[in-house]
């Protein structure tokens, strides 16, 4: 069977403080989304992981387009071919 590579990618996002428990309740529901570190003023760090460049792309539209996000930037991405292999 053959390994399926993996993208990684981590964003800064800026979510306006009076929805941010709102989003970060969206953000946990979406597949392969992890929420690092939340700041008091609204910039979270989030990581994206899938199996390919599409639903990385379609990840990160969902999150831009949530309600009360109001940029979302990304600031690292990796594709690792064999995730089972450490470098």
């Amino acid at each position: 069977m053959e390994n399926q590579g993996i993208n990684l990618s981590s964003l800064i996002v800026g979510v306006d403080p009076e929805h941010l428990m709102a989003v970060s309740g969206q953000l946990t529901e979406l597949s392969g989304v992890e929420i690092h570190a939340v700041a008091e003023d609204g910039r979270m760090i989030v990581s994206i992981e899938t199996t390919s460049e599409g639903a990385t792309v379609a990840t990160f539209e969902t999150i831009r387009q949530l309600p009360g996000v109001l940029s979302a930037s990304l600031v690292y991405h990796q594709y690792e071919t064999d995730p089972d292999e450490e470098a």
